[in-house]
Order: C-alpha cells, then structure tokens, then sequence
C-alpha cells in the first residue's frame, strides 16, 4: 500500500508502507534520511525526532498515517542547502556533542523551540528537551549552543 501525501523537507513522497508503520521507520529504510535516529522505540529518548507542521514530535511513535498532508522535518532539511542551521552551527561552535546519537533529535527540538520562543531562557529550553535523553554529559554546551543560536537568528531577522 502506498501513502500519497508524505512531505517530507518539502517534497512530495509515495512510499510502500502499511499505515501503521512508524514514521521512523519510512525516513529511514524508504527515504534513506538517516538523520533521526533509533533510540528506544517506544518515544521516550527523542533521539529520533522531527518537526511535524513545526512541532517536535518522536518519530518512532508516530504511525505514518497520521503524518499523511502534514510537512515533516528532519534534520536533512533544516539547513538552507549552502549553510547549515544556526543551531546546527552552534552545535560545532560549541562542541555541544559527544557521541552524537543524540545530538540530531537535540538539534530539532531546538529548532522547534526557537522558531516558537526567538528568546528562551534556560528553563525553556530545559523543558523543550526534556523528551531528549542525553547521558554523555554536554548539557550546559547545549544550552550555551541554544542561547548562542537565539542570538545568530534574532541578528538574521534585524538584517
């Protein structure tokens, strides 16, 4: 069975899949977007999240047939295909990653944070990851990435 209406970083896709099937799954094994990545399986980890119509969501608990007419976001299309995201840079600027599992899925619901809150403070941005589990011990990075990330954007929006 096909699902018509999958959009994924802006383009239209059809792909052989039960409705049922996690969103993961499709991204990854039907789409080779690698990005988001498989953690536990059952949405408590975030390391496989995605923006679904701008909001983070865990892909791996999203059944695909009720991401069918909605835009999804990985982390392959946040980036404006000649510079990476200025969360994304922030991340390397402040080496705000260890082992990098996790750092896909931190990265998006950061990105869903800010283009909801422009200027979170810390405990925003405490609560947006709260879904990310991260045990390599980078957080006070993460969140000088965030902060830093908040700034470039609030710089690109006066320009």
């Amino acid at each position: 069975m096909k699902i018509p209406g999958l959009r994924v970083n802006g383009v239209e896709r059809q792909v052989p899949a039960e409705p049922n099937t996690p969103l993961l799954y499709v991204l990854r094994n039907d789409l080779g977007l690698k990005g988001a990545r498989f953690g536990c399986g059952e949405g408590h980890c975030g390391a496989c999240t995605v923006l679904l119509d701008g909001r983070a969501v865990q892909s791996c608990d999203v059944p695909l047939w009720s991401a069918e007419g909605h835009d999804i976001t990985t982390i392959e299309g946040i980036g404006d295909g000649t510079a990476l995201h200025p969360v994304q840079q922030a991340f390397i600027d402040h080496q705000a990653a260890q082992c990098g599992y996790c750092s896909n899925g931190i990265v998006m619901a950061a990105v869903a944070l800010l283009d909801r809150v422009p200027d979170p403070t810390d405990d925003e941005i405490r609560a947006a990851l709260d879904r990310n589990l991260c045990r390599c011990g980078a957080h006070a990075r993460v969140l000088r990435a965030i902060r830093s990330a908040a700034t470039a954007m609030a710089r690109s929006r006066t320009t």
